[in-house]
């Protein structure tokens, strides 16, 4: 797995301590998530050329890849695995825009309670939920845990001032969400990204990366440059083929391992040293993302 990012690692005397118990649960999440897909048996990705520097707010970025990101993905999994199932029915759930109130149907809270009954019975998220119980962060009572996550992924709550309840944690990390016309937030999501790129709604321009974090195919995670309705995303990460109860399970334990407005976290996860970052908004998810510090893989 490898995470790329544009930005320079850490020198030693900058970099935070590892939280080696972190570190811990998100291995065993990494290795309980069967779900994952398999690079170059589940999905293909086409990386192409690297992409050049676009300021955020661009309205035009040079296309350095020809072709999708993804030249295939196994369309039958994602239909016949429920998590992944029940996590596309959400992603038509959303405005595009901030400042747009969301109304949300009685069909759409339970196809979001759907999602999150289907990710509890899952081995990841059983284990997510008892490190947290450990912690003194979660209830043991299902139930309880159950409504917790819905305040923390789909309370609707304001992102922009000047509208009504706009947004969510749900959307913004894994549907992404427009504002004021000129800028993408958020899309931080795979299955969103091949699905948007499918429909011709999304075009990819190219992986962002340091002179030492080449991508090849079978990375796990990726950064990316793309235009989505129009707009230019300058770059944006994502992690690639992991199930949504492994992302899930990471954000929440960081959210409420923490509370500070914005969480960071240095963790090391497979070959790789990523920091992990999580912004609150109120009792909710603002946004979530990785960054890739540093990797023990090196491409020769």
């Amino acid at each position: 797995m490898i995470l790329l990012t544009v930005a320079q690692p850490l020198s030693n005397a900058a970099r935070p301590t590892v939280n080696q118990d972190l570190s811990n649960i998100l291995e065993e999440l990494w290795k309980l998530d069967t779900n994952r897909f398999t690079p170059g048996t589940d999905y293909t990705i086409s990386l192409q050329g690297k992409a050049g520097y676009v300021t955020q707010g661009s309205t035009y970025a040079r296309d350095y890849a020809t072709k999708p990101l993804f030249s295939y993905v196994d369309d039958n999994k994602l239909e016949d695995i429920t998590t992944y199932s029940c996590f596309i029915k959400l992603l038509d759930n959303y405005e595009l825009a901030t400042g747009t109130a969301e109304s949300i149907t009685p069909e759409e809270v339970k196809e979001n309670n759907d999602f999150l009954d289907a990710i509890l019975e899952t081995e990841v998220m059983k284990r997510a939920h008892k490190y947290l119980v450990e912690k003194g962060q979660a209830r043991a009572d299902l139930k309880q845990f159950k409504t917790h996550l819905y305040e923390i992924w789909f309370r609707v709550y304001h992102r922009d001032r000047n509208g009504g309840a706009d947004s969510s944690g749900f959307e913004h990390v894994f549907v992404g969400e427009t504002k004021f016309g000129r800028e993408i937030m958020g899309l931080h999501n795979w299955v969103q990204f091949y699905l948007q790129e499918k429909a011709k709604h999304l075009d990819y321009k190219g992986y962002k990366a340091s002179r030492n974090d080449l991508p090849d195919a079978d990375d796990h995670v990726v950064n990316t440059q793309f235009s989505w309705h129009g707009l230019i995303k300058p770059v944006g990460s994502a992690f690639i083929g992991v199930s949504p109860e492994f992302e899930v399970a990471i954000f929440t334990i960081l959210f409420l391992t923490s509370t500070d407005k914005s969480s960071t976290a240095l963790v090391n996860l497979d070959e790789y040293q990523l920091e992990l970052v999580v912004y609150r908004h109120g009792r909710s998810i603002g946004t979530a993302y990785p960054k890739l510090l540093s990797s023990n893989k090196r491409h020769v």
